[in-house]
């Protein structure tokens, strides 16, 4: 997985696509998944960072983080090449 080079992203989850003018709200899940994303986590690395964070279970997660991902592909957020 890799970030859309150009992707700016604040801390309170504010989102802009410089490349096709695009700008998106994330919550504080979202912004933490695009965040270890730019930092170069792999999906196995995130997925455990969040169900330290969160009280989910893993399989859970897993199924929501392939649906997250496929939306930030689709906006052109991030390339899914994992």
């Amino acid at each position: 997985m890799k970030v859309n080079r150009n992707l700016a992203i604040s801390e309170n989850g504010f989102v802009f696509n410089p490349t096709t003018g695009d700008s998106f709200s994330v919550n504080e899940l979202g912004a933490l998944i695009i965040n270890e994303i730019k930092t170069g986590k792999t999906k196995k690395e995130i997925i455990e960072t969040i169900s330290q964070e969160f009280e989910v279970e893993k399989s859970t997660i897993e199924k929501d983080f392939n649906e997250y991902l496929n939306v930030l592909s689709n906006h052109q957020l991030v390339e899914n090449n994992d």
